[in-house]
C-alpha cells in the first residue's frame, strides 16, 4: 500500500512540474518587468494625464501570471467624453489613455467627417491579454501583457454604417481614405503602428501601443509602408466633407488598387466587410474602344475579335512615412 501510495505522489508530482514547465513556456516567465513600465505610470498619474470618471475608472492593481500586468490600472467603457463607446470594453495602464484619447480627437473624427460627413460613435477594440507577441508561445511578451497596447479592429459611424480594417483597408475610395488617414496619424501618438500588410498576424486590425525600441524611446515603428497624401488640413481649419458617401455596390470589373509589395495578401485582395458584400472597385472611366472589323466570309474561319487593352484605374496617391521599420509585436 505504501508503494502504491509513494508512487501515486511521484506521479502527481511529475505532472505538476511538467504543468508548471508548459505555463513557464507560454508566459515566457523568465522575462522580467522592465522599470520603465512603473515609472511612466506613476508620471501619468503625477500629471493628472487621465482624470477618472463614469467612463475611466481606475481598478486593482494586476500582478500577474508571471510579469505581466499594471500597477494602476484603468477599466475604460468610452472615450472621447462619453462619446465613442466600446463594443468591449478594455482595460489599459495610465499612459496609453491620453494617446488614443488624443488620437480620436486629433485624427479619427476630422477623418470621419471628411470622407463621410458623420463622427464615430463606437470602436471595436482589444486590450490588456497576457500573451506572447502574436499570440506566439514562447516569444517575448506582447505590449498588451501590460495594458500598454489597444487592437482596433472596426470603426461604427453615427448613422450606424461600419467601417471594418479587415474590408476596408482595400475596400472603396472613402473607406481605404479614411483607414489610411487613422494609420498614419497614429504614428503620430504611439511608438509602434501596424495595419494590413506589416505582416500576416495584422491582416484585420491596427495595432497600436508605446513599446520603448530604444533605451530613451525615441525609435518608431510604423508599418507597413505606404504612400498616402493626407487630406486632414492644419488643426482649427472648418473641415467639409471631400467625398460623398459612396453606394456599397460592387463594380462591375474589380480591379486591384494599392497593392504594396510588402503585402502578402495584395495580389489576391479577397476579404469583406462584415455585412458580407463584396469589395466595391471604381470602374474604368474610359474604356478602351473595340476595333472595328469585317465580318467574315460564310465558309472561312471566323477571326478572335480583336480588344485594345484596359486601362487600370490610377491607385490612390502615395507618401512614404518617416518612420523606421523593426521588429514585429
Amino acid at each position: 500500500m505504501l508503494r502504491i501510495m509513494r508512487r501515486g505522489i511521484v506521479a502527481f508530482s511529475a505532472f505538476t512540474l511538467f504543468g508548471l514547465g508548459l505555463t513557464g513556456c507560454a508566459l515566457n516567465r523568465f522575462e522580467q518587468r522592465e522599470p520603465w513600465r512603473n515609472q511612466a505610470e506613476e508620471v501619468c498619474l503625477a500629471q493628472k494625464l487621465v482624470r477618472p470618471s463614469e467612463d475611466i475608472q481606475p481598478v486593482k492593481e494586476i500582478d500577474g501570471p508571471g510579469v505581466c500586468g499594471m500597477v494602476h490600472p484603468f477599466r475604460v467603457t468610452r472615450l472621447a467624453g462619453g462619446t465613442v463607446a466600446l463594443k468591449q470594453r478594455m482595460t489599459l495602464a495610465c499612459p496609453i489613455i491620453p494617446e488614443v484619447e488624443a488620437w480620436l480627437a486629433g485624427t479619427v473624427q476630422p477623418a470621419a467627417q471628411i470622407y463621410f460627413g458623420q463622427p464615430v460613435v463606437e470602436m471595436n477594440s482589444g486590450s490588456y491579454s497576457c500573451r506572447g507577441r502574436n499570440n506566439q508561445v514562447g516569444a517575448k511578451l506582447s505590449e498588451h501583457s501590460f495594458g500598454n497596447a489597444v487592437d482596433v479592429m472596426s470603426f461604427r459611424f453615427a448613422d450606424g454604417y461600419v467601417v471594418t480594417v479587415k474590408g476596408g483597408w482595400r475596400g472603396t475610395e472613402a473607406e481605404q481614405g479614411f483607414l489610411r488617414e487613422v494609420f498614419l496619424g497614429a504614428c503620430n501618438h504611439f511608438t509602434t503602428v501596424l495595419a494590413p500588410g506589416s505582416n500576416i498576424y495584422h491582416y484585420d486590425h491596427l495595432h497600436l501601443d508605446l513599446a520603448r525600441h530604444d533605451p530613451r524611446g525615441l525609435r518608431r515603428i510604423c508599418k507597413p509602408l505606404i504612400k498616402y497624401e493626407s487630406q486632414l488640413p492644419p488643426p482649427g481649419t472648418p473641415l467639409s466633407p471631400i467625398r460623398k458617401k459612396p453606394t456599397w455596390q460592387p463594380a462591375p470589373e474589380p480591379a486591384p488598387i494599392d497593392v504594396e509589395q510588402d503585402d502578402p495578401y495584395g495580389l489576391s485582395p479577397t476579404s469583406a466587410r462584415e455585412t458580407g458584400s463584396k469589395l466595391a472597385r471604381a470602374p474604368n472611366p474610359h474604356p478602351a474602344p473595340v476595333q472595328a472589323y469585317a465580318p467574315p466570309p460564310p465558309h472561312a474561319p471566323r477571326p478572335a475579335l480583336a480588344v485594345e487593352p484596359r486601362a487600370l484605374p490610377e491607385p490612390l496617391p502615395l507618401s512614404s512615412p518617416t518612420w523606421s521599420s523593426g521588429p514585429i509585436y
